[in-house]
């Protein structure tokens, strides 16, 4: 990987960066546009949050932000 990603900064150094601006926005542009084609099973989203995951870190957040109000009112009183 350390090899890719090597290439990948010679690439962007020797080529990429010289370009003016409105040519690197239009590499950029058909870069993700390219991304955003690919088969989504090459993706791996493995880590995304699922919704049930989501309800749960909102229930926590509030469980947690709800106990904190409570002590810093007992500790005020």
């Amino acid at each position: 990987m350390l090899i890719v990603n090597q290439s990948v900064q010679e690439v962007y150094i020797e080529i990429t960066r010289k370009l003016p601006p409105n040519a690197r926005l239009q590499l950029a542009a058909l870069i993700l546009n390219g991304l955003t084609n690919l088969d989504k099973n090459i993706i791996d989203d493995s880590d995304t949050w699922t919704e049930e995951d989501q309800l749960e870190i909102a229930a926590f957040s509030m469980q947690n932000f709800t106990q904190d109000i409570f002590e810093e009112e007992a500790i005020a009183s």
